[in-house]
């Protein structure tokens, strides 16, 4: 069982601090559309059933949860980048760095624009309120 003061226990205490610090506004439906829009890991284009929300610049680095931070990933791609920076990390894992920045670009633009021109989005009821 982990003591107080285990590795795991710190890190599990520095990353609840960082999260803390910084601005989330991540919606569910913006997750889903993104999801959609990807159709599969953003990294490596495996398919995946419950991929997993990545920031795209870490949160240790600076990045947040939100809809132009945020790519869905495969557990295995989402595990091997960590905190990586992401293009350098696309490049050791001889990953198509142009095509997954063109294609991030793309996709964070349109969703962007689709939310901003919805307005805000009541989750509770899955429809998007006029603003």
């Amino acid at each position: 069982m982990p003591t107080g003061g285990s590795k795991q226990v710190r890190a599990a205490r520095k990353r609840k601090k960082r999260m803390a610090r910084v601005t989330h506004d991540l919606t569910d439906a913006q997750w889903a559309a993104l999801k959609a829009s990807w159709g599969g890991c953003a990294y490596c284009g495996a398919p995946d059933g419950s991929p997993q929300k990545d920031c795209v610049q870490a949160i240790s680095r600076g990045g947040r949860y939100t809809l132009g931070n945020v790519v869905p990933a495969c557990g295995s791609c989402n595990a091997s980048k960590c905190n990586a920076e992401v293009t350098g990390w696309l490049r050791r894992k001889k990953l198509d760095e142009r095509s997954f920045l063109v294609r991030h670009y793309e996709i964070s633009a349109e969703l962007t624009g689709r939310f901003v021109l919805d307005g805000p989005v009541d989750e509770s009821a899955g429809e998007v309120e006029p603003v």
